[in-house]
């Protein structure tokens, strides 16, 4: 495909009319066509690929409805963009139950025909990308339960695959809601111990009176109400992974013990003069800096060598360019088939929101907002209005541009345009003050602000 902003094909019997939206939009950085017989256009649209057709409404040869629908015959998908004279909205409505994308009344101002075909250009191309990530996601882009397409994510799996045949101690870091014991389950899946149990614990979960016992067992009668003898999740997952998830939250005296079974693998139960053996790889997960940890002394250094032999990061979502929507489209139809509901995917714009968003929570937020929209929305695809008021309402100021991953980096005018619109929150609102600081005279400010404002209705 060409740099421009969109290939698109003008059709009007009146030459005079094609002359200016080819220049007029080709000025706009659109590699454009133009044809005045309907028949023609339709000759070009099925031997050569457009991402808009712009179509007038009253011709000789054929009228802009018939039009609309023999140019989707041939080309579904395809965006129509109708021009009608003010007296003809009727048949305009016409052409849009026909399929036309949008229409656009005489007389009309160049500008506006461009944002309507950037628009359509957008639309086209993020229902295209919507496509393909439901057969990337039907093919399984994926690690054992892992998804994701961009460059971060198949170093992930590269390491995963390579570590998995070990029995070194893994350390998974990465923000929480990332997917770490997921990482964690894979390890296991793929290592030679999947036959055996993977055995969980949240760290942070478990008061610390309880914890030694919780990993290590207890005698009976060690304690009040340990009526039994009790089995710890060291012995447990015997042939098989202990998972020790949020180890950051450990405290520090059973740090000390954690550390004594790792070296000798053997745990001493609670109440017991006896050591007993076990054999578990143990994989350990946090959304901590341990070495900051262990320079403030709330972790031991000791530890932590022993527990990061292979560390695996976890990239957080918003560093993961489209796996964004290759993620939300797995959350759409697991979600959908649960709730019995033919949702199938997203609609352009609500894609373009989730793109937007910075995901704090991650992964996990994405699944809880997908699992809400699938419940509430009333169509086959999720709109805007089915998200929620964060995403919807979300103005991005971060930009990411220090990534080796291409689907995380955005365009120049997108850039400028997150930068001047941060400028004008730190302004209050003050035109004037923004645009001084900006360099700009208020004009080209207030052009700029009229175009994203109109892209968004």
């Amino acid at each position: 495909m060409s740099d421009t902003r969109g290939r698109v094909l003008v059709l009007d019997d009146e030459a005079v009319m094609c002359d200016l939206l080819e220049t007029g939009l080709g000025e706009r950085g659109f590699e454009v066509m133009s044809r005045t017989s309907p028949r023609d256009a339709l000759r070009c649209l099925s031997t050569e690929s457009f991402d808009v057709l712009v179509t007038d409404l009253r011709m000789r040869e054929l009228d802009g409805v018939e039009m609309c629908r023999e140019a989707l015959a041939l080309r579904p998908g395809l965006p129509v963009i109708v021009i009608t004279a003010f007296g003809s909205l009727d048949t305009a409505v016409a052409a849009i139950r026909a399929g036309a994308y949008d229409f656009i009344t005489k007389p009309f101002e160049i500008e506006v025909v461009a944002i309507a075909v950037e628009r359509a250009v957008q639309a086209r191309r993020l229902r295209e990308q919507v496509r393909r990530l439901r057969e990337q996601v039907a093919r399984g882009q994926q690690f054992e339960g892992l998804i994701g397409q961009s460059h971060a994510m198949q170093r992930v799996f590269e390491i995963l695959e390579r570590v998995s045949r070990s029995d070194a101690s893994v350390l998974v870091t990465g923000e929480s809601g990332t997917g770490k014991e997921l990482a964690a389950r894979a390890l296991h899946t793929q290592s030679r111990r999947c036959e055996g149990p993977f055995v969980a614990v949240n760290c942070a979960a478990v008061p610390e009176p309880l914890l030694e016992s919780e990993l290590f067992g207890h005698a009976r009668g060690a304690f009040t109400d340990a009526r039994t003898q009790r089995t710890g999740l060291f012995q447990q997952a015997t042939g098989g992974t202990l998972f020790l998830d949020e180890i950051g939250e450990m405290p520090l005296g059973m740090q000390v013990k954690l550390l004594r079974a790792l070296q000798e693998r053997k745990v001493r139960p609670v109440g017991s003069d006896d050591e007993v053996s076990f054999d578990a790889r143990v994989v350990t997960a946090t959304n901590q800096d341990l070495e900051s940890a262990v320079d403030s002394g709330r972790f031991r250094q000791d530890l932590y060598f022993r527990l990061n032999v292979i560390q695996i990061e976890l990239p957080p979502l918003r560093s993961r360019g489209n796996d964004v929507l290759l993620i939300a489209q797995h959350f759409i139809d697991r979600s959908a088939e649960a709730a019995e509901k033919g949702v199938t995917g997203l609609s352009s714009s609500a894609a373009e929101k989730l793109l937007a968003y910075s995901w704090p929570g991650n992964v996990r937020e994405l699944q809880n907002c997908l699992e809400r929209a699938v419940v509430l929305t009333r169509f086959d695809n999720i709109t805007v209005d089915d998200l929620p008021e964060k995403v919807r309402e979300h103005h991005p100021s971060h930009i990411v541009v220090a990534s080796d991953d291409l689907g995380a980096l955005i365009p120049l005018s997108e850039m400028e345009k997150r930068y001047i619109l941060k400028v004008l929150e730190a302004t209050g609102g003050q035109r004037t003050t923004a645009a001084q600081i900006l360099g700009l005279d208020r004009k080209t400010l207030y052009r700029k602000l009229e175009r994203w404002q109109s892209q968004t209705r």
